[in-house]
């Protein structure tokens, strides 16, 4: 196979692991085949699928490539023939994924990888009596997988380091964060910290000390919300102050030694826990549908990780990376010297509505249509040169007035394309006209008219040479252009 462009990936169970993983790649461009034994198998990844649609294109500020193909296969042989990628979600039982993994190597490629969705077992105890040891290893994702950026991936001595680094490269294009787990585990890194405070909590519950409702509110109004930016060790390091770790550890170290919890010991799971505990959990959250709990799960995700990338953080900074990736080799991430032909209005956004930018209409709402024009002059203004860099040493193009025509309705996950012609520029004055659709469908347009000028005396000044000389390139090119439909229109004035 040799690198990351065999994009197709077979999926072996289609439940909810399987499911997430299938969306993850097929949103991302990859051909997916399913196989899974259940008749119903592609009703219920059906709803998974529609999750995903819904949420992940509202993730990054670039579209991602167009769906690849999904099909669904009765015969696995048939399923994972050719396919780059192999990733194994069967229920956890040993002997299943030994068949399995023993059917799939029969007919898969050599060189493909194959991963596992296993949370428990740990690599070296799936490769026992394969046939090639060195080719599977376990990518532990987490739920729901098209959108939560953390994969394990837990190689065994056996594993063939050169599929280890292609299949890092491969998940970190698919927007994902792999995390290499160092030594085989059981339970691999994150699901022991989800175990020990499972274990906590299933204590609380029993002994009367709290509710299933009060113990997600600790986590989800307290340290949940540190810990999804922060991580446990730097949360810490802060509460140390200028001090640091050093300090935390000397403050609150001794707090180890006293009996808080009962981590080494956990309640037997009798009828009357389960029920206790189930019902607790009913009266918590039983006033929703489980297809309610789910949209909101994936709109405050969204809502968190925007949040995060705004400030290049955490699982921010993973989605940073991904749509860097899918704006390279596009004019999307292109400069002005790059591009051949500038003689058409530039395409300069290209992106789906995200669900926070719709209001109580479902619509975008104003200010987002100002947001996708104002990224479109800005992606102009880096197009010919007046990047951050170029900005740092003292000069900027400033909006002096800007006209919007609102034309026509735009809801959540809708992919727009901005494109751009320049109506002038010359010296300090830039003219910029947009036009929004949605394929042949004109949503919207807006006219910008900006001045350069000097960050250090805030007046207008003339650009470097360089940005002058590709803004006029462009000029010259669109000069000959008709004059767009609304172009030079006030607030009022009658066709």
């Amino acid at each position: 196979m040799g690198d990351v462009a065999v994009r197709t990936a077979a999926i072996i169970g289609g439940g909810v692991i399987g499911g997430g993983w299938a969306a993850r790649f097929l949103l991302n461009g990859w051909d997916v085949r399913v196989f899974d034994p259940d008749p119903e198998a592609e009703a219920k990844l059906a709803p998974v699928l529609a999750q995903a649609r819904r949420a992940l294109p509202s993730l990054t500020d670039v579209a991602l490539p167009d769906e690849g193909a999904l099909s669904f296969h009765s015969d696995l042989a048939e399923a994972v023939a050719d396919a780059g990628w192999i990733q194994e979600s069967v229920p956890e039982r040993l002997d299943i994924k030994h068949r399995t993994l023993a059917a799939v190597q029969a007919a898969c490629p050599k060189d493909a990888i194959i991963g596992s969705s296993t949370s428990g077992f740990k690599p070296s105890e799936l490769q026992e009596g394969a046939a090639r040891p060195g080719q599977i290893m376990v990518f532990h994702p987490f739920n729901p997988v098209y959108l939560m950026p953390l994969v394990e991936v837990v190689p065994s001595p056996a594993t063939d380091p050169a599929i280890i680094a292609r299949a890092k490269a491969t998940l970190s294009a698919l927007g994902m964060f792999p995390l290499h787990v160092r030594k085989e585990i059981d339970a691999h890194i994150a699901d022991r910290f989800l175990e020990a405070v499972w274990r906590e909590a299933l204590w609380l519950v029993k002994d009367g000390v709290a509710t299933t409702e009060e113990i997600d509110e600790a986590i989800r109004m307290g340290f949940g919300i540190r810990w999804a930016q922060m991580g446990l060790f730097d949360t810490y390091r802060t509460a140390g102050g200028e001090a640091g770790m050093r300090h935390f550890m000397a403050q609150f170290g001794p707090a180890l030694q006293w009996p808080w919890t009962k981590l080494m010991d956990v309640p037997a799971f009798t009828d009357e826990l389960v029920e206790l505990i189930a019902g607790q959990s009913d009266a918590q959250s039983g006033h929703m549908s489980i297809a309610q709990m789910l949209t909101a799960r994936d709109d405050n995700l969204v809502g968190m990780m925007r949040s995060l990338k705004a400030n290049d953080w955490g699982a921010g900074a993973v989605l940073n990376t991904h749509e860097a990736g899918l704006r390279a080799g596009t004019v999307l991430g292109a400069r002005a010297e790059d591009l051949e032909d500038v003689s058409a209005p530039i395409l300069t956004v290209r992106r789906a509505v995200p669900l926070d930018w719709t209001d109580y209409n479902g619509h975008m709402n104003e200010a987002r249509y100002l947001q996708a024009f104002g990224d479109a002059t800005d992606r102009f203004m880096a197009l010919i040169g007046c990047d951050a860099g170029y900005i740092a040493t003292g000069g900027s193009y400033f909006t002096a007035e800007t006209h919007i025509r609102h034309l026509d309705e735009v809801h959540a996950g809708t992919v727009i394309e901005v494109r751009t012609q320049v109506l002038a520029g010359a010296g300090k004055k830039l003219h910029l006209f947009h036009e929004m659709r949605d394929g042949a469908r004109v949503l919207a347009t807006g006219e910008h008219f900006l001045l350069h000028v000097s960050l250090e005396t805030r007046r207008p000044s003339e650009p470097a040479p360089e940005i002058l000389a590709a803004l006029e390139r462009i000029a010259a090119a669109h000069a000959g252009l008709p004059v767009p439909e609304g172009a030079g229109r006030a607030v009022g004035q009658r066709p």
